[in-house]
């Protein structure tokens, strides 16, 4: 079996290549080269230390090493997908789409449709029932299980996955780094993709968006009490960076055609809450999976170690989930990721609306 191993010089991806070698596989490492495709170098994200690292691995345990550049494919898929949801008011989430359109993605057309698996160091499992249906299933350790990152990955996507980490824990992974002196194992983890990390979010947003005041008005009362500087730096839910005093204040509805942003005060307002979650382009993992009418499901609406409960209510849109308890931040333009609901295995996902 060949195996191309997607390495970025943090802890989780290195580990996985001694893991690879441990099981007799050969992989050919490969770092991915990304960022926002700008001339100046404040906007250059790859950085000298992740392929120092990953150089060092290669070198290590004698695997082929090849940087591939996907910066014009990553500013042409994930950060216009930002900048056209952030646009519409709605809440992005970038993460999610690296991962199906880059990493497995661009990646798989410039080089992965090489090899017959891919593997990353994202905390998740991947395995075939015995009709040979491929699965997607959460972590051993729930703290950092990322199959909310991966809720989006096409069938053909999925099986090509390999997850070598997604049986340990965070620590065990750190431990074993450090007992075979790897350079990454005492490295931070990455604070999501590159530009959420390195390049402020807001600066980024203000590069392509620029800025328009508009007013913040109380929900409860209509009453002006700020201004802001763009309806497009704010999401459901946010309660810092408002420069309002006397709260604590939260966003909870955007007027995206006039450029109002809504407010209530108080810890967690009432109008933050909601039962409804609505889902629109709803897909399944693989096509075992079928959703029925008041069907059970465990879902996230946020990278979160906790589920949420609730039932499936079919749509001529996609589905809505009825949650059993009601549940706070519901941002359109984030995905729901549906999850069966006693086992640990993801069943789809969809936008929500």
């Amino acid at each position: 079996m060949t195996i191309a191993a997607l390495v970025s010089g943090g802890v989780d991806s290195s580990v996985v290549v001694p893991l690879l070698k441990e099981q007799g596989y050969d992989p050919h490492i490969f770092y991915i080269k990304i960022g926002m495709n700008d001339d100046s170098e404040e906007w250059d994200c790859p950085s000298e230390e992740d392929v120092e690292i990953t150089t060092w691995i290669a070198k290590k345990y004698g695997c082929k090493f090849d940087i591939i550049d996907l910066q014009k494919e990553y500013f042409d898929r994930v950060g216009r997908y930002t900048m056209d949801t952030v646009a519409k008011g709605l809440t992005p989430n970038p993460d999610v789409m690296c991962n199906s359109l880059i990493k497995f993605g661009a990646f798989e057309e410039k080089a992965g449709y090489l090899f017959d698996r891919i593997a990353t160091g994202h905390y998740a499992r991947q395995w075939q029932d015995a009709n040979g249906i491929c699965w997607l299933g959460t972590a051993n350790d729930p703290v950092k299980d990322q199959t909310d990152f991966l809720g989006r990955l096409n069938y053909h996507q999925l099986s090509k996955a390999m997850f070598p980490i997604g049986d340990m824990p965070k620590a065990e992974v750190r431990m074993m780094a450090e007992k075979l002196n790897l350079p990454s194992a005492t490295r931070h983890d990455s604070q999501g993709i590159c530009f959420l990390g390195k390049i402020n979010y807001n600066d980024y947003i203000r590069k392509y968006l620029g800025e328009r005041e508009g007013d913040i008005i109380e929900l409860e009362t209509g009453k002006k009490i700020g201004q802001h500087k763009g309806f497009w730096f704010h999401t459901i839910g946010q309660r810092k960076g408002l420069g309002l005093g006397g709260g604590p204040w939260f966003v909870v509805k955007k007027d995206v055609e006039n450029n109002l942003i809504y407010v209530s005060k108080g810890y967690d307002p009432v109008a933050q809450y909601t039962e409804t979650v609505h889902l629109g382009d709803v897909m399944a993992m693989n096509p075992s999976v079928s959703f029925s009418e008041g069907q059970r499901i465990r879902f996230k609406i946020r990278h979160t170690p906790e589920f949420n409960t609730g039932i499936l209510k079919l749509t001529p849109n996609g589905a809505d989930i009825i949650s059993d308890n009601a549940i706070s931040g519901v941002a359109a333009g984030q995905f729901g990721i549906i999850y069966h609901a006693s086992e640990p295995v993801v069943l789809g996902s969809g936008v929500i609306m």
